[in-house]
């Protein structure tokens, strides 16, 4: 009875043991944040807080007499098929250690897998979480993340900004061009190398689209993109030049006995 006990406490004080040691560990890990990257954390620091607990639950199970060289033998077995049961699970798994061996984004990143355009927060073994530019959390299972054609808007320093300004047919070509032109001087952030491009895009249905290419920083794009929209309609306006709408021509053909009449409706 005594013995029994003994084997009782001593386990319980195992388990004890075991649950500060996990709890140091999962702490030693954070604080290793400074040397770490900061998408490598919370998959560390969960692997060795369950490896800790394995190790604690077999010392647990030899104190009272379990052959655990057996056990490790059955749970591998038993691990098979599980593995197969849990095919889409390891899937998961699997490609959180490519997310995070591979490393194609990083915690703070905006990226995009089809249609899922949002912050990185977390990686993990299971999910990846993100935070869309609308406030929303999307937990993603990682296979859909690394399944899929992957765009990281934040990787590189810098990002083109493409405008395109349509004219009308009658406006000068030159002045157009000349506006954008301007506007490029006048923004300090676009950069000059590389160099800003202009061209004629297309000659659209009711329009001569005109197109601008210049590159800012990262961290930048959307404010100078913003800025460069803002500016555009009262820049083209003070040349004199308009911004026309979608126009179509109907050409309406009435047949009667005597001779036909044709008339034109512009819409």
């Amino acid at each position: 009875m005594m013995a029994g006990a003994l084997k009782l406490g001593s386990a319980l004080l195992i388990l004890l043991v075991t649950y500060i040691a996990a709890r140091l560990a999962r702490r030693g890990v954070r604080r290793l944040s400074g040397r770490l990257d900061a998408t490598l954390i919370p998959v560390l620091s969960n692997m060795v807080v369950w490896a800790v607990y394995a190790i604690g639950a077999l010392v647990v199970l030899d104190r009272f007499g379990v052959n655990t060289t057996s056990l490790v033998a059955l749970l591998g077995a038993a691990g098979i098929a599980v593995g197969l049961a849990l095919k889409d699970t390891l899937q998961n798994i699997a490609a959180g250690f490519i997310l995070l061996g591979l490393r194609p984004f990083r915690v703070g990143d905006t990226i995009q897998f089809g249609d899922t355009l949002g912050t990185v927060r977390e990686v993990g073994l299971f999910t990846t979480r993100l935070d869309t530019v609308d406030g929303l959390c999307i937990s993603a299972p990682n296979s859909n993340v690394w399944g899929q054609n992957l765009i990281n808007y934040s990787r590189n320093a810098t990002r083109r900004i493409e405008i395109i300004a349509g004219i009308a047919y009658k406006d000068d070509i030159e002045k157009g061009m000349a506006v954008l032109r301007q506007l490029v001087a006048d923004e300090s952030r676009i950069l000059p190398e590389p160099e800003p491009a202009f061209a004629v895009r297309a000659l659209a249905d009711s329009s001569v689209n005109l197109h601008l290419r210049a590159w800012t920083r990262t961290d930048e794009y959307w404010e100078v993109y913003w800025s460069l929209m803002k500016q555009l309609k009262p820049a083209l306006e003070r040349e004199g030049l308009s911004i026309p709408f979608p126009q179509r021509e109907l050409h309406i053909i009435n047949q009667t006995a005597e001779t036909p009449k044709e008339k034109v409706v512009h819409e």
